[in-house]
């Protein structure tokens, strides 16, 4: 027995790991994005993973940018109580049990049996011996033991795999944080917009409502013809009919904010139906390097895990190519008394070392090495291509944020203008120096940017939002309440 444990000691100190390692992809990485100052002039080859992460991005809530209470409280409410970061933390702690799962494969499997059995023989079995003399008692107990020893690595691999596959999970679930939490800015933001034109649209129906009345005063007074009056009357009718469209939208945009905060539908609307003003938004984001940010971007830190999980299942199969020993053993006790049960010679034991070798089905075991090649050559061409769609994203959300502020201050000239040409319009109007038409056309110019210039802020707010979910940064450490369900 000595010998055999020395052979055994000796082998696993000299155990190695079959199969590929992991070695972080490396990509050409800008160092900067279009439109934004560089280090230097010059194109570095940098891995996502060793990139240092920009303050600016990384360590604020971005939602704390737009300075308003109500929103940071209903990001907070999502955070604990969303149903789709609830799932995506099941499914890391999932991950996390199977990871215990498979850790316990690096350790020996332990059982323990008892048996107690009565056994009558009959008169053929035991010729000439009375009836009750031919009644056995037997007892026996035990301990057993079996372990695999890992020469060639492939439970290790297979916890390797495994401690990647968590790692991904959690790159899952602060994925769905940050698309839930941009959901819900954007949902708020868009509120805040649409109530913002709800106000223009209302205010529009009740100039053009005055000049209808107006135009009526003035056709009963023999000045105006039917024909403005209805002119008149089809343009406040048609400024009217908004207003049930853009309510309905309001609503809309309530129902998705509740039901992002784990709530029912209607739960929140007291709370949203009090109009307030669009919150300010940041002049400039400063989104770092691209380096910065696919080290902050969780699918790219997701796609790598993926890709080493991967490259460990391939060690996985390739151990199959080499014998699996497992050591077994067994300790107890057997006697036909159960008061000897534990005596000196009632002592049982049983030690042996398996051999399992798939040699002779080669074939299979190629095939299912060549499955898991394939396997992290997916991995890999998703892994790089994520970057590219990360690097993508973030820098179509710097175009769009940054041209969305100057084309604000243009609709802002636009509506402030205008109104100053409706009013002297209506002016005229009523000095009888224009005809109704020019003021029907000032009035529907002025509801038209008026309304541009709402929705171009609202746009501009949420593209802020947009940027803020491509950097992926300032997300803190607060995880849905872990709710088990009732088993029956």
């Amino acid at each position: 027995m000595r010998p055999l444990i020395s052979v055994l000691a000796a082998a696993l100190l000299a155990a190695c790991a079959v199969g590929p390692d992991h070695v972080r992809p490396s990509m050409a990485v800008p160092q900067s994005f279009e439109g934004t100052a560089a280090p230097d002039a010059t194109t570095a080859t940098a891995s996502a993973a060793n990139a240092t992460v920009a303050p600016a991005v990384a360590d604020t809530a971005f939602w704390q940018a737009f300075a308003d209470p109500q929103l940071n409280a209903l990001v907070d409410d999502t955070l604990v109580a969303n149903h789709d970061l609830r799932i995506a933390l099941a499914r890391y702690d999932r991950a996390n049990a199977l990871l215990r799962g498979t850790r316990f494969d690096q350790l020996p499997t332990l059982d323990a049996s008892g048996t107690a059995a009565n056994n009558r023989a009959s008169a053929d079995q035991a010729p000439g011996v009375p009836r009750d003399a031919r009644d056995t008692d037997s007892f026996d107990i035990g301990i057993g033991a079996s372990w695999e020893l890992d020469l060639f690595g492939r439970v290790r691999r297979s916890v390797e795999a495994g401690r990647a596959e968590v790692a991904a999970s959690a790159d899952d679930l602060r994925a769905v944080q940050v698309a839930i939490v941009g959901d819900v800015a954007t949902a708020y933001l868009d509120l805040r917009g649409l109530q913002e034109r709800l106000r223009v649209a209302t205010e529009n129906a009740g100039n053009q409502q005055h000049t209808l009345a107006l135009v009526d005063a003035r056709r009963e007074a023999g000045q105006d013809s039917d024909f403005d009056s209805a002119r008149a009357s089809a343009q406040a009718a048609s400024t009217a009919s908004r207003i049930p469209v853009l309510e309905a939208e309001i609503a809309v945009a309530t129902h998705r904010i509740a039901v992002l905060t784990g709530r029912t539908p209607d739960a929140l609307r007291a709370q949203l139906t009090l109009a307030r003003a669009l919150p300010a938004v940041p002049r400039s984001i400063d989104p770092g390097t691209p380096a910065d940010v696919l080290r902050a971007r969780p699918d790219v830190s997701a796609a790598e895990h993926r890709l080493h999980a991967a490259t460990a299942r391939v060690g996985v199969a390739t151990a199959d190519l080499f014998p699996r020993l497992t050591l077994g053993g067994l300790i107890g006790g057997q006697a036909g008394d159960i008061d000897a049960l534990f005596g000196r010679d009632s002592e049982t034991r049983f030690v042996a070392l398996g051999i399992d070798w798939s040699f002779l089905d080669i074939g299979r075991v190629r095939a299912r090495i060549a499955a898991a090649d394939a396997d992290a050559s997916m991995e890999l061409a998703r892994y790089q291509q994520t970057v590219l769609r990360a690097l993508e994203d973030t820098g179509n959300a710097l175009v769009r944020f940054d041209r969305a502020f100057d084309a604000d201050v243009e609709l802002d000239r636009a509506a402030r203008d205008s109104a100053r040409a409706a009013q002297l319009a209506r002016l005229r109007f009523d000095a009888g120096g224009t005809s109704l038409l020019e003021v029907l056309d000032a009035e529907r110019s002025q509801l038209q940017a008026e309304d541009a210039f709402a929705a171009g802020r609202t746009r501009t707010a949420t593209e802020a939002v947009a940027l803020y979910r491509a950097l992926a940064g300032g997300w803190p450490q607060i995880l849905p309440a872990r709710e088990t369900a009732g088993m029956r």
